[in-house]
């Protein structure tokens, strides 16, 4: 069976915009429609609407000069309206030659917005397309509201498009305007209209208001739809428009046999984070196919599984979309969690020491540390750093002050062989406020610290402000230097850490 082609329309230049806080400055615009046609291959891209700002004016003429270059000017579209013309003057002057116009698609927004008849509604729609066809513009017409019209008012619906198929059109765009279809509802509406206008090509555009814009897409695809439009990250007024990854691997899943597409999944990830970084809108870490969190396993018994025959794996595999499979480290890691990150550093533990990490990436869990795979190294060294003393003198509590315009202090407790002390001191920084209460106490029991010659910071590559941090400090006594390490998300903390290791040594 020969497949469907189905197009794929962008709209996150246009509809995407329209996500609050949202404005793309020029150079953003031509290089996000150089991502969309080149990079991610969408058939099509709606680009702006026209008439807004001159800004606005200028981001699209820099798109049609370079899309009139490389021969894709027939795939940037412009939302225009039924304004006398003044929008395809605008289109002449932006150099632009597809026009998506703006219609009324119930009979409830004719009336009561623009206060005329449907004659008089159709009449303007035929000037305007004439007036395109005289420009060498072509036009498809957006049915605005359509959903509520074939609700409240279906016979204006077929009357309009009675009125259409008889135009010079490309194509009728049919939007959820307002998010309120049922998937129900979707394919019996759009069913209606293929069967009656089998050879017309109709478009759906899907809003979210009730979560449901990817069932409805599947929805209009198994009623005839010959073209969608979509959003990266499912930008787009109010709760934003069908999101394109989403719907891409719905398609190449569900409906692989009947349906063609030819958007690339392997840049879906790093098209949707530039889009991410330009917006500033970010993607939420649960977001199917591009949410950070989506390909980690958390739960130790996932990991095992997918050591034993993939149980845990589906379709939806992470390399389809330039991606790898996580497994993270927390308190619900088990060992198998910690054996896959360690098989990606090239790294292996016996048994016991094994044990010995997996309860300390417990207890960072249980702190609601933020636990990388780059991190494991580190609190391998720190783990194992642990098992070469034996611990007499611990570090029970601290009290670490620094304040504008005054001198950083520290109040310490220490318990040597058994025995409490407490000491307080100032210093040039909290670490050596730390050190000089920790002197004091020494003093006091005729003690002899080593002294510290080096001292190093370093989180891991890669890794942000909330990482863990492992400072390095070199002692020399006078027979022997040696190394102590701590790790802690707060970098005068893991100084602490390593400090009590020397102590000890």
């Amino acid at each position: 069976m020969q497949k469907r082609k189905i197009e794929i329309m962008d709209t996150t230049l246009r509809d995407g915009e329209q996500t609050s806080g949202v404005s793309f400055p020029s150079a953003e615009k031509l290089t996000i429609a150089k991502l969309l046609l080149e990079e991610l291959n969408v058939d099509r891209i709606e680009v702006a609407s026209a008439r807004v700002s001159e800004g606005e004016f200028q981001a699209v003429k820099a798109i049609t000069d370079w899309a009139n270059q490389h021969g894709y000017i027939d795939r940037v579209e412009m939302l225009t309206f039924v304004d006398g013309g003044r929008s395809i003057e605008w289109m002449n002057n932006a150099g632009a030659k597809v026009q998506n116009l703006l219609t009324k698609g119930s009979l409830n927004h004719l009336t009561h917005q623009l206060k005329k008849t449907p004659e008089q509604h159709f009449t303007e729609i035929k000037d305007i397309v004439d007036l395109a066809q005289k420009s060498a513009i072509k036009t498809n017409v957006y049915l605005e509201d359509w959903s509520n019209g074939m609700h409240n008012s279906p016979e204006y619906v077929f009357k309009f498009l009675d009125f259409l198929v008889t135009l010079p059109l490309e194509r009728i765009l049919l939007p959820d305007t307002l998010g309120v279809l049922t998937h129900y509802q979707t394919f019996d509406y759009f069913s209606q209209i293929t069967a009656k206008y089998p050879d017309t090509h109709f478009d759906f555009h899907a809003h979210n208001d009730y979560d449901l814009s990817v069932a409805n897409v599947m929805e209009a695809i198994k009623a005839g739809a010959k073209g969608l439009h979509l959003t990266v990250n499912g930008m787009g007024e109010r709760a934003g428009n069908a999101p394109m990854a989403s719907v891409v691997a719905v398609i190449n899943d569900f409906f692989k046999d009947e349906v063609e597409i030819q958007v690339k999944e392997t840049s879906l990830y790093s098209v949707s984070k530039i889009i991410e970084t330009f917006s500033g809108i970010r993607i939420p870490s649960n977001k199917p196919v591009v949410g950070d969190n989506v390909f980690t396993q958390t739960a130790g018994i996932h990991a095992d599984g997918d050591n034993k025959n993939n149980l845990y794996f589906n379709d939806l595999m992470p390399e389809r979309f330039g991606r790898k499979r996580k497994y993270a480290l927390g308190k619900t890691s088990g060992k198998a969690n910690i054996e896959k990150n360690l098989q990606e550093l090239g790294l292996q533990l016996n048994d016991e020491d094994l044990k010995k990490v997996t309860q300390r990436i417990i207890e960072l869990g249980d702190q609601k540390e933020l636990v990388t795979k780059e991190d494991l190294p580190y609190i391998i060294s720190d783990v194992l750093d642990s098992n070469l003393y034996q611990e007499k003198i611990t570090i029970e509590s601290y009290v670490l002050t620094h304040s504008k315009g005054l001198k950083p202090s520290t109040t310490v407790a220490l318990t040597i062989d058994g025995a409490y002390y407490q000491e307080h001191a100032q210093g040039d920084g909290q670490f050596d406020a730390f050190m000089n209460a920790i002197k004091k106490i020494y003093q006091e029991k005729k003690l002899s610290l080593p002294k510290l010659v080096d001292y190093a910071v370093r989180i891991p590559p890669g890794s942000t402000s909330d990482a863990l941090c492992e400072t390095i400090i070199t002692w020399e006594t006078k027979e022997k230097r040696f190394i102590t390490r701590g790790l802690d998300s707060d970098q005068t903390v893991s100084a602490i850490k390593a400090t009590q290791k020397m102590l000890n040594i």
